[in-house]
């Protein structure tokens, strides 16, 4: 048995089904040994859609998303999504070929060493030291992966170790790749939870790892649990958050938050005295010590309890612990409505005539809840935001709290792969379109439908507002894009396009799309204000 052998049957033994790659040289004995394990290749136009859609697919199911590139180009190419894999809380496996160990400093056909590369932008990354350990190797990422807050990892194979034998090693257990319990002490619950009681107004916030889409009703009953608001915070504009409303009069409010793996970084305003209530005091719950020294260091003395603990292995003891009262019900319904303020009329006349975004996201909507089963994701800058603020469903992608934009297309064929049930409607601006375009093709190709509608500005809108903000109209530079047909060029590529000027053809579009079987572009010109504050006053 081949190193490459033992590889696949240790990822096919954690559950993986599918794997995003673009080939190469170094990886196709993997490829190969994929033909007797039964796992499907999805094959990507680019390395980096492959780590996006990784990260997608983690995001839907909680299990391990899995990448494989070829070596130094493919690999520096896969670089950058691990960023918003990181920052989103996604356990992505990035495998990437290498050249041969043996031929190590002789100049061999792309020798490159990768691990100084992702190191800084992954949990773990290792290089493949033999055949015989390579499953032990890959049990090791993948555990990494899932445990503590959830991140990718990174493996580079030299080609000598995926193509020698193995020796007879077999694959470790599956227990080996399953993550690891971390609960909190019982003095450390005690405290938490009497805490909570004596709190009148107590915020719990966490983060990407905790939102509703990959813990489903964990919050809604911790939050009854605890009879406090509970919140998932995903977006880099954290209190800006237009999905947020007006949140951050609530926090403003709150006499305790209770941090559940939500990191005390600039979107909470780095925890400043002003964000939250005079004397407030604040839990922090993080499995990591770098957030834990952050909190210290942002909070000072008004961090009362850190804890080292898996924030999810915690919910879990607080909503075994939680009593339930009922007693801050106002309060909770307080929070409730600030979140939910938009500070926007969708009936509101668009610039010119022109659609607006309020407007678009709203039509959207009504066909989000038209669908039987339905996955929302919101990727791009102005627009993406609109997007946040005013549609929704049970499972949401968004770009995360890295503030990258481009993945959106490899999400939603990501999410039509895990929800083969689902209509998925991805929103995004048209300067997001752009990063990953030729992926409506592998979507095609895949038989992998979704519905991508484009909100058409005809610029690169968040720079813009800030040029026209910072600097005047009259010192606008490098913004300005083309209003291109994308939709023609969906239909190029194998998918079914629309193009929408006017409100009144809109629904009608949207409906062909969801019907057309294909993957579909929705191209709609909008008049591209800027997004909503994320405060409704």
């Amino acid at each position: 048995m081949r190193g490459a052998d033992l590889l696949v049957q240790t990822l096919a033994l954690a559950g993986v089904t599918k794997i995003f790659s673009l080939s190469g040289n170094q990886i196709m004995p993997v490829y190969d040994a994929c033909l007797d394990a039964g796992i499907e290749i999805i094959h990507t136009r680019h390395e980096g859609a492959a780590v996006f859609m990784a990260d997608g697919w983690a995001q839907l199911t909680g299990e391990i998303g899995v990448a494989l590139v070829t070596a130094a180009p493919g690999a520096a190419n896969a670089v950058g999504p691990l960023f918003s894999a990181r920052q989103s809380e996604s356990p992505v496996l990035l495998l990437t070929g290498d050249s041969p160990r043996t031929q190590d400093g002789k100049g061999a056909f792309q020798e490159f060493d990768q691990v100084p590369m992702t190191a800084p932008l992954t949990k773990l990354s290792i290089r493949a030291e033999s055949a015989a350990t390579l499953g032990e190797t890959i049990a090791l990422g993948i555990r990494t992966a899932l445990s503590g807050r959830p991140g990718p990892v990174h493996v580079a194979l030299p080609f000598d170790v995926v193509e020698a034998d193995t020796g007879g090693t077999r694959p470790p257990v599956a227990g080996m790749m399953v993550r690891s319990l971390d609960e909190m002490t019982e003095a450390d619950l005690s405290a938490v939870v009497s805490m909570l009681a004596a709190a009148q107004r107590p915020l719990v916030l966490c983060g990407p790892a905790m939102s509703a889409t990959r813990q489903g009703t964990v919050l809604t009953a911790l939050q009854d649990a605890l009879d406090a608001p509970v919140l998932a915070m995903e977006s880099p504009r954290g209190l800006k958050d237009p999905s947020l409303g007006d949140f951050a009069q609530a926090l403003r409010q709150a006499d305790l938050v209770v941090s559940l793996g939500k990191p005390v970084n600039f979107t909470l305003g780095f925890g400043a005295a002003s964000v939250a209530g005079p004397g407030c005091r604040w839990i922090v719950i993080d499995s990591e010590t770098r957030e834990r020294d952050r909190a210290a260091l942002n909070l000072g003395e008004r961090l009362s309890l850190v804890i080292d603990a898996n924030p999810l292995d915690a919910a879990g003891q607080l909503l075994d612990a939680g009593k339930g009262a009922g007693a801050r019900c106002h309060w909770r319904a307080e929070v409730k409505a600030l979140a939910a303020a938009r500070s926007y009329d969708v009936a509101a006349s668009g610039l010119e005539g022109k659609i607006t975004s309020a407007q678009l996201t709203a039509a959207v909507q009504h066909r989000i809840e038209a669908a039987d089963q339905a996955v929302l994701v919101c990727d791009g800058g102005e627009f993406g935001q609109w997007a946040q603020a005013g549609a929704y469903a049970a499972e949401r992608i968004i770009n995360g709290q890295s503030g990258a934009i481009g993945g959106g297309l490899c999400y939603a064929l990501a999410a039509r792969a895990a929800r083969p049930g689902a209509t998925v409607f991805a929103l995004m601006g048209d300067g997001t379109v752009g990063f990953h375009l030729a992926e409506f093709e592998t979507a095609a190709r895949e038989n992998l439908s979704f519905v991508a509608i484009v909100g058409n500005d005809a610029c690169w809108n968040a720079e813009h507002q800030i040029q026209l903000r910072e600097y005047g109209q009259e010192r606008l530079i490098g913004c300005q894009l083309s209003g291109a047909r994308y939709d023609q060029a969906v239909e190029a590529l194998g998918g079914h396009g629309e193009y929408v000027t006017d409100l009144a053809d809109l629904d009608a579009a949207l409906s062909r799309a969801v019907t057309s079987g294909k993957v579909a572009c929705v191209n709609v010109v909008i008049d591209g204000q800027p997004a909503p504050s994320g405060s409704a006053h």
